[in-house]
C-alpha cells in the first residue's frame, strides 16, 4: 500500500481503494479531493459471499429484507457498511466510492449551517486561507469518530453482548462502545475516538461519547471538536441494507448552541475491509505547501 497525497495543499483527502475516488472543488474550488491506492487492490476478499444475508431472486443483497436481531431481540448493526454517496457524479463519471457532502461539510443537512462561535469561525476561515495544510486527514492522522462516518472507506460493525465495536480500513483503527451499563469516564485520558458507552431504547442505540483530545476537525472545512464536546448518536438500522446514525455535537467551547445532523449508511456485502496505513511510503506531505 502506498500513499497518494497530490502535489501542494489543495490535497486534503486520503487514500482509498481507487486509482482516482474524486476530485472535487471545496467551497469555491480552493482545495481538490484525491483519493487513491494501487488498482490491484480491492479487499481480501473479493467476490466471498457474506453468509447470512438475504438475496432477491437475482441473488444481490436485499437492502430491503427486514432488520437482523440478536438472540436477545435486539437490531443486530453488524455488517460492513459505506457512507452515502450525496455529492453529483462528476462529468467523467462515478466511481465506486464518492466522497459525501458531509465529507466535506459535517453542517451541510444543519439549517442555516453550524452555530460556530466567532473563534471558531474564524479559525474554519483560516483554515480554508491555508488551504487545510494542518488537516490531521492530510497527516496521515486519525481523525475522530464524525469523520470516520463520513470518509469513503468501508467500517465493519460488530455487535456482540456488552459491547459494539466499529472497525475502520483507515489506519485500521477501532472503536469500542460498551453497552454493558458502564458510566462515561470523570477525568479520562484524551482520546482521538472518546470514549463511548451506550443503551438501548426500543430499537435504538443511544451511544454518548466524551474525552476527545482538542483540535480534532469535524470534516474537511475544519470545523472545530474541543475537549469539551460531547456527541450523542443514535443508530437505528431501518432495514437490512440501511443505518441510519443521527449525530448531536454539544460543544460550548466551539458552538453557541448544541446541533444535530443524520448520516445514513449502507451495507455492502460480499467483500471484507482492507487495512489502509496512510503513512506507508508516504513522501508527499513533505512537499505540501500554501499558494
Amino acid at each position: 500500500m502506498f500513499s497518494c497525497f497530490r502535489g501542494a495543499l489543495s490535497t486534503i483527502a486520503d487514500s482509498s481503494r481507487l486509482s482516482i475516488l474524486a476530485k472535487s472543488s471545496v467551497l469555491s474550488a480552493i482545495a481538490a479531493i484525491v483519493v487513491c491506492i494501487p488498482a490491484s487492490a480491492r479487499a481480501q476478499w473479493l467476490h466471498y459471499p457474506t453468509s447470512g444475508v438475504p438475496r432477491t431472486s437475482g441473488g444481490l443483497p436485499n437492502r430491503n429484507a427486514p432488520t437482523p436481531r440478536t438472540r436477545d431481540g435486539k437490531p443486530d448493526l453488524s455488517g460492513i457498511w459505506e457512507a452515502e454517496r450525496t455529492r453529483p457524479c462528476p462529468p467523467e463519471g462515478c466511481d465506486d466510492m464518492m466522497i459525501s457532502e458531509q465529507f466535506l461539510d459535517i453542517g451541510w443537512h444543519v439549517p442555516g449551517g453550524l452555530p460556530y462561535q466567532p473563534w471558531a469561525a474564524d479559525l474554519v476561515r483560516k483554515r480554508t486561507a491555508d488551504l487545510r495544510k494542518d488537516d490531521p486527514q492530510s497527516q496521515c492522522l486519525p481523525t475522530g469518530i464524525v469523520r470516520m462516518h463520513t470518509t469513503p472507506l468501508y467500517r465493519k460493525i460488530v455487535q456482540v453482548p456488552g459491547l459494539v465495536v466499529i472497525l475502520n480500513e483507515r489506519l485500521a483503527m477501532y472503536r469500542q462502545i460498551f453497552t454493558d451499563g458502564r458510566p462515561l469516564p470523570i477525568d479520562p485520558q484524551p482520546s482521538w475516538s472518546g470514549y463511548s458507552s451506550g443503551t438501548w431504547d426500543g430499537d435504538t442505540l443511544i451511544v454518548r461519547t466524551s474525552g476527545f483530545r482538542d483540535g480534532l476537525w469535524l470534516d474537511a472545512k475544519g470545523s472545530p471538536l474541543t475537549d469539551g464536546g460531547t456527541i450523542t448518536e443514535r443508530f437505528r438500522r431501518v432495514n437490512f441494507g440501511k443505518l441510519e446514525i443521527e449525530l448531536t455535537v454539544d460543544d460550548p467551547k466551539a458552538y453557541t448552541a448544541s446541533w444535530t445532523t443524520k448520516l445514513n449508511q449502507f451495507i455492502f456485502a460480499d467483500t471484507e475491509l482492507l487495512d489502509y496505513i496512510c503513512a506507508e511510503n508516504e513522501r508527499d506531505v513533505q512537499h505540501f505547501v500554501v499558494r
